[in-house]
């Protein structure tokens, strides 16, 4: 509970900065204030999460949480960072916009720390009002407002779906704590609206993480938002919604059913398919890692199919994901940041004109297909290791088809790059893109290289 409440304090600071006039150290004091909270969040792993009895009917500080909070508050240092140069023609709303993201961040935390049903639809429709208002807050393009409009239409019928959900879980145990129902799923005569409410809560969750067939609202939302939104939607609110769907059926049943492991098998099976063939059609770069992020949806399911173990691969497969997006998604802002659209020519000659960004986004392509040495490889890896152990052998198979799949679309983008002759002149490049294209490159490389570092957090 201490990082949310630091979290929402931060929150506070930004938006008072407005009043005292303070916008152009407003980046940088949000910055360090989020390395504060991530000490925090760290030094909690220490802590019995037993400690503060009037908060762990609510929340819980243990280390799931405080893993994916910590890799939550890293996602969110670099989307600020980057919005010191993105906001830098709306001075007068940076702290807004900033804000924003700083509360974001404070639902995220506590949609993987609840312990109560109540504490987690608080965390999720903080979320998804923020993402819908960043999603529409270009009021003058007509794509942005239709982005918003449509993710807000779609993310309320789910958000709907989930809280019918849980009040047929109540309806069905009489407690929202995710403790107690696990106690009574345990046993015998539970009525039949207790698998129905987990059903619709899974549906609602399905939607967030854009897992076919729910995920025909990513690619026009995606293309539809600003640069910087479609980063934050790609890399931390899709780990964010993976991560809570897997604690909630962690959380609320002892197992999965062999039936119902057959249909997250189906929807796996035909999210990476259909993310990668529509991927192959896109000129479009967003609309392509929309696509993309649809594959990678059902990659990340397969860890529901090892419920009991999948907990630190899902943390790799999500560090690794996350990373090489936010690496990819710095240089596509900085690219096309004054154009008209994101189209793959507009990365035409980026090899020659600037071979660092180029290299860059080369690395994190690289990674989500699943190429050695970066993590995404070794991400894929584990968890084919443990859908074989599941004994789910068709779903691995899949997912190695998908991965070479993938691979025609990102060199798509690679051969653009390295091939194509560019007719814009060589323009600098402000610091922050080079600074966050690199740390979070890098970091994937590192933990591609020692994936002991991330493994390892969650035994």
């Amino acid at each position: 509970m201490q990082t949310i409440i630091a979290i929402a304090a931060l929150g506070v600071f930004s938006l008072i900065a407005e009043i005292f006039n303070i916008r152009k150290a407003l980046v940088p004091v949000t910055i360090v204030g989020l390395l504060a909270i991530l000490g925090l969040t760290l030094n909690l792993w220490s802590i019995d999460p037993s400690f503060n009895d009037q908060f762990t009917s609510m929340v819980i500080a243990d280390k799931f949480s405080t893993a994916f909070s910590s890799l939550f508050i890293v996602l969110t240092i670099f989307l600020i960072a980057l919005s010191s140069d993105v906001y830098k023609e709306h001075q007068g709303q940076i702290s807004d916009f900033i804000s924003i993201k700083i509360f974001l961040l404070s639902g995220a935390v506590a949609m993987v720390s609840f312990v109560n049903l109540a504490m987690f639809f608080l965390g999720i429709e903080v979320l998804s009002i923020a993402l819908y208002i960043l999603a529409a807050s270009k009021r003058l393009d007509i794509k942005s407002n239709e982005a918003g409009m449509k993710y807000f239409l779609m993310g309320s019928f789910a958000s709907g779906i989930i809280l019918f959900g849980i009040c047929l879980i109540y309806g069905a145990t009489g407690y929202f704590d995710i403790r107690e129902i696990y106690e009574l799923s345990q046993g015998a005569g539970l009525p039949i609206w207790f698998p129905i409410g987990i059903t619709l809560m899974i549906i609602g969750m399905l939607f967030k993480i854009a897992a076919v067939p729910f995920h025909f609202w990513a690619p026009d939302v995606y293309e539809g938002s600003p640069a910087l939104t479609t980063a934050l939607m790609s890399s931390l609110a899709k780990v964010v919604a993976m991560a809570t769907l897997y604690k909630l059926l962690s959380g609320l049943t002892v197992g999965l059913t062999y039936n119902f492991e057959i249909i997250i098998v189906i929807i796996s099976i035909a999210s990476m398919t259909v993310g990668n063939i529509m991927a192959l059609r896109q000129k479009n770069v967003k609309r392509m890692l929309a696509f993309s992020g649809i594959s990678h949806a059902g990659f990340m399911l397969m860890a529901l199919l090892s419920l009991s173990t999948a907990a630190s691969t899902l943390l790799y497969y999500t560090s690794a994901y996350a990373l090489a997006g936010m690496a990819a998604f710095a240089v596509i802002i900085y690219v096309t940041k004054d154009k008209d659209n994101e189209d793959i020519i507009n990365f035409n000659g980026l090899g020659k004109s600037n071979p660092l960004l180029a290299g860059i986004l080369t690395a994190s392509l690289l990674s989500m297909a699943g190429i050695p040495i970066f993590s995404g490889f070794f991400a894929k890896l584990m968890l084919f290791t443990q859908t074989i152990k599941a004994e789910y052998l068709i779903v691995v198979i899949a997912g190695v088809i998908n991965s070479i799949i993938s691979v025609g679309y990102y060199f798509k983008l690679i051969i653009a790059m390295y091939t194509e002759e560019t007719t814009e002149e060589k323009q600098s490049t402000p610091f922050v893109y080079y600074a966050v294209a690199v740390v979070s490159i890098t970091l994937n490389i590192i933990i591609g290289l020692y994936p002991s570092l991330v493994t390892n957090l969650l035994k």
